[in-house]
């Protein structure tokens, strides 16, 4: 089998000669789909990795460098570089094969690591955290895309929730390595670590992916959309990291049209869009899941970014502590994604309907605990986070692939994490502008923590119940394109 599928490819063997008998792991992995799912694991896992290892860093890094104000823009401009560069797959891919596309994105991914560790100052260790995700947009991306093209609609929740095992090997993992360096006050040496991860990357690469030789026609870059959404997203990073309120309020506004502009002029595209045709149609359930996505992600990703400083001021524990409370959320991902994978349409249904409902309760809980604790409660509102998208994500995904046109597979594919990031990005932006707008830029203080703590949270709230009216729209037209349990 071609590591470099042409989109389409899938489709057309699934509809040429009929399924096999389903029977679980074994038969995800017969077909010579071993070898594609084998991969498919490293590529998340590198990409997993170095997105979660700013975690338990960033007070150390805000400290050394005098950028707390920029907290917030470790992870959107990380996210800035996923949804450029993730947005980009399609075109890169057909161009240089997916060898030369891997190789790239771990050689970004090396250079990103070796700016942050460098960094003199905290733009220096932001511009190395873009590059970083510019990589991982690549490396995603093509992951999304393989998992669309590689296997069967029947396998789809399992591969996500083995995907979805990596992200919580990683969650450990990433909070133990970078806990202990930053304990040990040598934070710039866990960037050394993750490049040195990324010269194996590509020297696996190199001896596993054969050269590809039959490439497709690169479809067009959609430049437009794609400036429009960058821009937007970076008016929400501005916002965040400036002390005046009323121009971070009148950036924050500039973003909204900016993204509503991005997504009619991608509509509008003969060829070569962001998103599937459908998704904006009136009453498209394409148009909610992805909605979903993004208003889900975007709720949650100030835990992930402002839970660790909080937890470490409020409770005084150590960056390797605080760390693994955070930890909690991917988790329960993993586990709740695990439980559900085998489920037919009936699990399906009602597993994406309380996952959304578990994501609002849980920012809920945070809004009320964050800051004054307990550090159980804490953890609980983080679970009911992971658990909700642990038990919606995967279901949400197949929707997704089962319902694309041969003709858009690797696009639709790929928009997963283009808008996933979108959503962290501007998610990241908003809970920072919360953040500094109640003192944060300054550091943490008696004075302001449970304002920064409540502000964090009361923005996520909003975007966590839109997200759950999507899904529970969407979980109403699901049944007819889903496969039997397995």
């Amino acid at each position: 089998m071609s590591f470099l599928l042409k989109p389409g490819t899938a489709v057309a063997m699934a509809s040429a000669a009929p399924a096999p008998p389903p029977s679980g792991w074994r038969d995800l992995l017969a077909g010579g789909r071993g070898g594609s799912f084998l991969f498919i694991m490293l590529g998340m896992w590198l990409m997993a990795a170095d997105a979660l290892v700013t975690a338990t860093i960033m007070p150390s890094v805000g400290a050394d460098l005098a950028g707390f104000a920029w907290f917030g823009w470790a992870t959107s401009g990380f996210l800035v570089g996923q949804v450029v560069a993730g947005a980009c797959v399609a075109p890169l891919t057909a161009r240089f094969g997916l060898r030369g596309a891997m190789l790239g994105g771990g050689a970004a991914l090396a250079l990103g690591c070796a700016v942050s560790a460098f960094a003199p100052a905290m733009p220096w260790f932001i511009a190395g955290r873009i590059v970083q995700g510019a990589a991982a947009g690549v490396i995603g991306g093509l992951c999304y895309v393989a998992i669309g093209l590689v296997f069967p609609p029947r396998h789809l929740p399992r591969v996500f929730a083995a995907a979805t095992s990596v992200w919580g090997i990683a969650t450990v993992v990433g909070p133990l390595v970078g806990g202990l360096f930053a304990d040990a006050g040598a934070w710039r040496a866990t960037f050394w670590f993750f490049a040195g991860q990324a010269l194996l990357f590509m020297v696996l690469v190199w001896r596993i992916i054969p050269r590809d030789t039959d490439r497709a026609a690169a479809p067009p870059v959609p430049v437009v959309p794609l400036l429009l959404l960058s821009a937007s997203v970076a008016a929400f990073a501005v916002a965040g990291v400036i002390a005046d309120g009323r121009a971070a309020l009148v950036l924050a506004a500039i973003g909204v049209p900016l993204l509503a502009g991005a997504l009619r002029r991608d509509a509008a595209l003969p060829a070569g869009a962001l998103l599937p045709r459908a998704t904006l149609a009136r009453g498209s359930p394409l148009g909610a899941a992805y909605l979903f996505y993004f208003t889900a992600t975007a709720a949650a990703t100030g835990f992930a970014v402002y839970a660790p400083a909080i937890l470490q001021f409020t409770d005084r524990l150590s960056a390797l502590q605080a760390g693994y409370v955070v930890a909690v959320e991917a988790l329960a991902w993993t586990g709740c994604a695990l439980l559900v994978s085998g489920g037919g349409a009936l699990v399906a249904k009602w597993s994406v309907r309380a996952g959304a409902a578990a994501v609002v309760l849980g920012i809920a809980l945070l809004l009320v605990v964050m800051a004054p604790g307990p550090v159980w409660a804490v953890a609980v509102g983080g679970g009911l986070l992971g658990g909700g998208f642990g038990l919606s994500f995967a279901f949400v995904s197949q929707f997704l692939m089962t319902s694309l046109g041969a003709d858009e597979t690797a696009a639709g594919s790929a928009a997963i994490g283009t808008v996933r990031n979108s959503g962290g990005a501007v998610g990241a932006a908003l809970a920072s502008m919360a953040a500094n707008l109640n003192g944060f830029a300054g550091g943490l203080s008696a004075g302001n923590v449970d304002a920064v703590a409540f502000w964090v949270f009361a923005t996520a709230l909003p975007l966590a119940v839109v997200g759950l009216v999507a899904a529970w729209r969407l979980a109403g037209r699901m049944n007819p394109l889903l496969p039997p349990p397995l």
